[in-house]
């Protein structure tokens, strides 16, 4: 629960029956101060306290924990109070303002208008590709330094599965629709959810608005409701820049991870697998009813912090540049001046692009590669969608290979990436001296080279095609009442 929302309610609620603080104390049993406290958001209540409260203000206990303030006086002011303890005003170096509920609304709403701008200013000035990147590598290095393992958000999600009668098999679309109720919200499916968004979600009247299932199961929409409600359990608030909008993606996929792959489920799946000697990623993959790129995912959390094995996950286009990579083992990789991985092009030897010539991409390519930083074992998955051909590897060094099915491959290459451009990128000498100065190439350059970073309240997100989205329905579910 918002301390500040909260509080305001309180206060509201009060001030509604003509109640000074003494005179709640009175009713109550509170102290005064403590009373103020807690209007102030400066104290979290215990469940007892907010039931007294309720009853004193003979309200039920649901609504006094609405979300939302109680009015638009109180939105500003937690509006104004929020804004003054955000990164960008303390870097300012100007006072707090004591108290804002004696100023008048106008005097509030352009206070409100200028930290909005203040922040507009500084999201828009750290919003360039060299920024997304640098933010983008140091979550990758935090990480890596973490086993890529976040314990208390696995904690947090097996407190809201302990919430449901799931104790095998795939979390099913009934579990992940209580898991939602039980956060007091309602997943809704409509066709007409704007372009620049996955989900949204409503938390005045606690819809969560998802798009219609695309393929017969609708797996990934379980997901998607799952990150939506991490928001919420997680208790995130408005990105103050692109690096924390990074931070918060990262965590709400972890949360949907750890709900669809549960710890002590998926550590145990694994050690057995381990036990027999034959790891497998299509094995994780079925037994819980995710998309193979999600187990792969889901390994690099448990692997290092719960086995002791180290290793490297990479998702790489068809043109063969790395999308998404988390690395612990040592796996030499091609990175630009910020230090970023992302967007490198890997060597043409690795497995990851050899898959692409594979004829029979339902089965895995396993392949072992010498590079000069030792010999790796690696796993590689191709798939393909509508706008894209990519391949999902999962690798070790090669003394865990004895781990995984498939270690027994004969397939071997050598690669002296990403330093020896003789690799793979320089062409034969021959061919070089035939075709240099007798060629003239168009490039073909990807449009990501020149988009501007998403800006915004959350960037990328057209805010007036949602306020639309969320008027439309809310009109049509007054409707219906």
């Amino acid at each position: 629960m918002d301390g500040l929302v909260l509080g305001r309610r309180i206060r509201y609620y009060r001030k509604e029956r003509g109640l000074t603080l003494e005179a709640l104390s009175e009713r109550t049993g509170l102290l005064p101060s403590r009373l103020s406290l807690i209007e102030n958001g400066k104290r979290e209540p215990k469940l007892s306290v907010l039931q007294q409260l309720a009853d004193a203000f003979e309200v039920d206990l649901t609504e006094m924990l609405s979300g939302t303030p109680p009015d638009e006086r109180s939105r500003l002011e937690i509006d104004v109070e929020r804004a003054q303890r955000s990164p960008a005003y303390e870097a300012l170096g100007l006072p707090h303002l004591a108290s804002v509920k004696t100023l008048p609304d106008e005097v509030l709403t352009v206070l409100r208008g200028l930290h909005r701008e203040l922040d507009r200013r500084v999201i828009e000035s750290t919003a360039t590709p060299e920024e997304a990147r640098r933010a983008n590598t140091e979550l990758r290095l935090t990480m890596r330094e973490r086993n890529n393992a976040m314990p208390e958000i696995d904690a947090a999600a097996d407190q809201l599965l302990s919430r449901v009668d799931h104790t095998r098999g795939a979390l099913s679309h009934h579990h992940v629709a209580e898991m939602a109720k039980h956060l007091g919200f309602t997943l809704i499916y409509v066709d007409d959810l704007p372009g620049s968004t996955r989900s949204i979600t409503d938390l005045e009247n606690g819809r969560i608005y998802l798009p219609p299932a695309s393929i017969p199961g609708g797996h990934g929409l379980r997901a998607m409701a799952l990150q939506a409600m991490a928001h919420r359990v997680l208790g995130h608030r408005r990105p103050t820049d692109y690096a924390d909008f990074l931070r918060q993606r990262l965590e709400i996929n972890y949360f949907a991870a750890s709900c669809l792959m549960p710890l002590d489920r998926s550590v145990a799946f694994l050690q057995d697998a381990k036990d027999r000697r034959d790891m497998a990623v299509e094995d994780f993959r079925d037994a819980f009813g995710v998309t193979h790129e999600a187990a792969a995912l889901r390994m690099t959390n448990l692997l290092t912090e719960h086995l002791g094995i180290s290793l490297h996950m990479l998702r790489v286009d068809g043109d063969g540049a790395i999308s998404r990579v988390y690395e612990n083992d040592g796996l030499p990789l091609p990175v630009d001046v910020t230090g970023s991985i992302e967007g490198q092009f890997l060597c043409r030897k690795f497995s990851a692009r050899q898959a692409f010539a594979n004829r029979n991409r339902t089965t895995e390519t396993y392949q072992y590669t010498d590079t000069p930083a030792g010999t790796f074992w690696c796993s590689t998955q191709t798939g393909t969608t509508a706008q894209e051909t990519f391949s999902i590897t999962i690798g070790v060094p090669f003394d865990e290979a004895r781990w995984f099915r498939g270690r027994n491959t004969k397939a071997r290459a050598v690669s002296t990436c990403p330093d020896d451009e003789q690799c793979c990128r320089a062409p034969e000498a021959a061919q070089a001296e035939r075709w240099t100065n007798r060629v003239w190439p168009s490039a073909r350059v990807h449009a990501r080279t020149f988009s501007p970073l998403p800006t915004g309240d959350f960037p990328g997100v057209d805010q007036r095609e949602v306020f639309e989205f969320l008027e439309r329905h809310d009109a049509g579910s007054r409707e219906e009442a």
